[in-house]
């Protein structure tokens, strides 16, 4: 079996993967404590952390080379998700580069111009449209009240739109900043592709999207099992800590199997995207639509270990348990997601 064959196999971390994901997690730890994350709650983005988040080259990275990007890879890019899951930060970060990569895809990201290098630099802020079902009338957009850009389908077309007042926030479970966008009403649209090529590239972007969101839920998860295991060890019950007990222990043990598994499918995912796109088409959705649920099950447990405390509005466990059920609502129906999975899978 040569290298690369085996590399479709093998989804641990190289030395510089490791070196990237630990950089961001003390990174984050350090500026992103749940104090921060309940303070952005009103408008579901800080701008401080955003800024010093693109200071690290965060949105540059995810950006061919031609663009004026690093050139990561769409693994490297999940570390990075998943440790911004993790803390569960208040930033669109998923959306934007998700739309930047697309931008770039299209031709329509030059890295010489201003446009283009407030996008490399995230000074410019991106929104993607990641709903599965596409319509040409007003949809909910996860980061659409933050965004200078808003990119979406309209027909045959991908389109830019912008605003010259940001689109109000809507109040959604995920905290996200969410707005209702009408492309009718757009200030300005400009059609950055046509056709089935277009198409395509969007479709990937929803692929990408999906990849780093199920990413995100990796690391969202393994904290609610975090905050769910440091409890129970420190929670006695007749003379025992709780986390002895079959009812705790095995449901949390349990946790942290899907975060291995999740964790490596997302890898596999990512991994395909780059390489084999047409090999395994339906991985993307399949990692999302199984963090999806799983994440909603890890949280909602985390909260019960907890009691009467994991329901308040003060615990970790209460905040994570909202994002948890929250963001993959940024993709539309659920249902939708596992229904093309469903599909790719028994057309392939």
């Amino acid at each position: 079996m040569d290298r690369y064959e085996l590399r479709r196999q093998d989804y641990s971390l190289s030395a510089d993967h490791i070196q990237l994901q630990t950089a961001y997690a003390k990174f984050l730890e350090n500026r992103c404590p749940l104090e921060l994350v309940r303070a952005a709650e009103a408008t579901g983005f800080d701008n401080n952390l955003w800024e010093q988040l693109c200071g690290t080259g965060a949105s540059s990275m995810a950006l061919p080379e031609s663009a004026g990007g690093d050139g990561a890879t769409l693994v490297d890019l999940t570390l990075v998700a998943e440790e911004l899951g993790r803390v569960i930060a208040p930033v669109p970060w998923i959306d934007h580069v998700c739309a930047a990569r697309l931008l770039a895809a299209l031709g329509a990201l030059d890295p010489a111009t201003e446009d283009g290098s407030d996008v490399l630099a995230g000074r410019q802020v991106l929104a993607l449209d990641s709903r599965l079902q596409a319509t040409d009338g007003p949809r909910l957009i996860a980061a659409g009240s933050v965004a200078d850009r808003i990119i979406v389908r309209q027909g045959d077309d991908v389109v830019a739109l912008s605003y010259a007042t940001r689109p109000a926030k809507v109040d959604n479970i995920g905290r996200l900043p969410m707005a209702w966008i009408d492309p009718a009403a757009a200030d300005r649209r400009v059609v950055l592709g046509s056709g089935a090529r277009a198409l395509a590239r969007y479709e990937r972007a929803l692929d990408e999207w999906q990849v780093l969101t199920a990413a995100a839920l990796v690391g969202l998860i393994e904290e609610t099992l975090r905050v769910a295991a440091e409890f129970a060890k420190t929670r006695y019950t007749l003379g025992v800590p709780i986390s002895t007990l079959q009812a705790i222990s095995h449901p949390l043990a349990n946790i942290a199997i899907v975060v291995q598994g999740g964790r490596n499918l997302t890898r596999r995912a990512a991994w395909f995207l780059d390489h084999e796109p047409e090999t395994q088409p339906a991985l993307a959705g399949a990692a999302f639509v199984y963090l999806a649920e799983e994440a909603a099950k890890a949280a909602t447990m985390a909260v019960q270990v907890q009691g009467g405390l994991g329901v308040s509005t003060e615990s970790a466990a209460s905040a994570y348990l909202l994002r948890a059920r929250g963001w993959p609502l940024a993709a539309g129906d659920p249902g939708a997601s596992a229904v093309r999975v469903a599909e790719l899978f028994t057309a392939s």
